[in-house]
């Protein structure tokens, strides 16, 4: 016999109402200590004011430290080297009128600088032609590395100053040559860094182009460019620290209008403030150059390759 239990549904809903009168003391209890939860608090913090002096400090150090050894320097030379106050009155005349024209050795360190930066442009903008394509070129088949790089090994230990004297005689002029020397001196780094951008390229993605039967062109825009960007501004940024460097010493050799040729004019009249001056804008505009391609490279640099 099979025995089975029926409840009522006015004794469900009795047994309901009786629960609910049992619980109702503890929800009721329990209802205080909600609130005792603390109100939300305004947690935003504060001026960093200590990151604010670990920026500043440190520069601001290493300032003072150089005036100060500076200074030392003047006083055990007997004025032979200029105090750093006489450098600066003297700086403020110079910058006071730095475009000035008083004939063709005589003008303003602004159109100095701006003859310099000029055989900088052309001189890198035509290492950048040649030497970008040349490192994908080298970087994308092995038998033109194998070919190129014993020859790259061996010419860019080189100064950039021994090849001024072929410059000289190749294009019998003096800004030609300067153009030259920048060329030679811009293009490794340019065609190294492209290079080995290439052949770091994933092996996958050369595979899926493979795979897709991609022509070399959409390989080349489509995979190997946006990869090899990066390192690509990195070979430029190099490019050109090494162009700046490299004028400055060119012009000193060459003569001619330019910020190189005014720190040597400057020597030969003995006018060892401006000398110092011209230093202080060497320094500058490449550290002006340096910090705009650090810029550019971040921008265009993967969060991959950034870390």
């Amino acid at each position: 016999m099979v025995s089975a239990v029926f409840h009522s549904p006015l004794a469900t809903a009795a047994e309901d109402v009786a629960a609910m009168k049992v619980a109702a003391p503890v929800t009721k209890a329990a209802a205080p200590a909600a609130a005792a939860v603390p109100p939300y608090a305004d947690t935003k913090p504060g001026f960093d004011w200590n990151g604010l002096l670990m920026a500043v400090m440190p520069p601001v150090l290493g300032l003072v430290l150089l005036v100060l050894i500076w200074s030392l320097v003047s006083m055990g030379t007997a004025g032979s080297i200029p105090t750093p106050l006489d450098t600066a009155r003297q700086a403020v005349g110079i910058f006071s009128d730095p475009f000035y024209r008083k004939g063709p050795n005589d003008q303003g360190v602004g159109w100095n600088v701006l003859a310099s930066l000029q055989r900088v442009a052309l001189g890198f903008g035509l290492a950048a032609l040649v030497g970008i394509p040349m490192g994908f070129l080298i970087g994308r088949f092995d038998f033109l590395s194998r070919m190129f790089n014993p020859l790259i090994s061996l010419m860019r230990p080189v100064s950039p100053l021994a090849w001024l004297p072929i410059g000289l005689l190749v294009f019998k002029g003096a800004n030609p040559a300067a153009i030259w020397t920048i060329f030679i001196c811009s293009i490794w780094p340019m065609v190294i860094n492209t290079a080995v951008g290439v052949q770091r390229v994933p092996q996958d993605y050369m595979n899926v182009a493979r795979v897709l039967n991609l022509s070399e062109w959409k390989i080349i825009t489509k995979i190997l460019f946006p990869s090899v960007l990066p390192y690509m501004l990195t070979g430029v940024r190099l490019a050109v620290g090494t162009a700046w460097l490299v004028i400055v010493a060119a012009e000193m050799l060459t003569g001619g209008v330019g910020i190189g040729f005014w720190v040597w004019d400057e020597w030969n009249n003995l006018n060892v403030k401006n000398i110092i001056i011209a230093i202080f804008v060497i320094g500058i505009v490449g550290l002006m150059l340096e910090y705009a391609l650090i810029k550019i490279a971040t921008a265009f640099t993967f969060e991959e390759v950034k870390s």
